[in-house]
């Protein structure tokens, strides 16, 4: 199994700069990030020291999310917030630049909060356009826009794989962009609601990222009662061939018990 390890969920015991290098270490070969900066547009040494990190530690950076804004404080995107158009579309280029230098081709665009003062209508225009110069930046270097429906947030507007899909439906038809696909988060959609295992058969050859939690609580397989090893095998089955991305809360101690027992059941 191809696993890649959020290292903005997992390891915060360690400062960040050392996560990659402790992914590494519990045998894992692939890291993904959500946005580790505070600002849309970093120094170019908090760039640097970023991807020193990636490198030194001898991982692959497989997924990062654009800014987001302050995620411990509720925020969880920028793409429909309207008034923080232009510091969106500065943050894709800084984006795109750390993705061609470190070969990542996976970005999550979290959709953002509905706002006090716009209609739903007005901020899904702007998302539609925020989400087409994001597509149109990533494909400079063959990458690929993600979409996610987020559990746990009350005013964030995409719960279910429709959701999601239906944006990248409208970004497709309206903007001409492809390259914008489905983040299949079974932790968040269990959480909501929905019906995972229908989302697979129907969707599972276009997604384009997986990751997992188990549910209740978003703790590492096993802590929960979703059938994260079943929906990955049928994923397989039906055609996706990238990384599971694991985003769960575990402490560091115990963090990849689960792994370390999986790879002895296979030996």
């Amino acid at each position: 199994m191809t696993y890649t390890v959020n290292c903005s969920i997992l390891l915060t015991e360690l400062p960040l700069r050392e996560r990659p290098a402790a992914a590494k270490a519990a045998g894992f070969d692939a890291v993904e990030f959500w946005w580790p900066f505070e600002s849309s547009v970093p120094t170019d040494a908090q760039v640097a020291d970023f991807e020193s990190a990636i490198n030194e530690a001898g991982v692959q950076l497989t997924g990062l999310n654009f800014n987001a804004g302050n995620m411990p404080g509720g925020d969880r995107g920028l793409v429909s917030w309207k008034g923080r158009c232009s510091e969106f579309k500065d943050n894709i280029d800084v984006v795109v630049g750390i993705g061609e230098r470190l070969g990542c081709k996976a970005f999550n665009a979290l959709y953002g909060n509905r706002q006090d003062g716009f209609s739903p209508e007005e901020q899904d225009e702007l998302a539609v356009k925020n989400l087409a110069a994001a597509a149109a930046g990533v494909a400079r270097i063959g990458g690929t826009v993600l979409l996610e429906p987020v559990s746990g947030a009350a005013r964030y507007p995409l719960l279910t794989a429709k959701d999601a899909l239906d944006v990248i439906a409208r970004v497709r038809r309206d903007a001409g962009e492809e390259n914008i696909k489905l983040l299949a988060d079974f932790y968040h959609l269990a959480a909501n609601g929905d019906d995972v295992a229908a989302v697979i058969e129907a969707h599972a050859k276009d997604f384009g990222h997986i990751q997992i939690a188990d549910n209740p609580g978003r703790g590492a397989p096993g802590t929960g009662s979703l059938p994260l090893g079943e929906w990955i095998a049928r994923s397989r089955e039906l055609g996706y061939d990238g990384y599971i991305g694991l985003e769960y809360k575990e402490p560091q101690e115990s963090a990849f018990s689960w792994a370390i027992r999986d790879r002895a059941n296979a030996s």
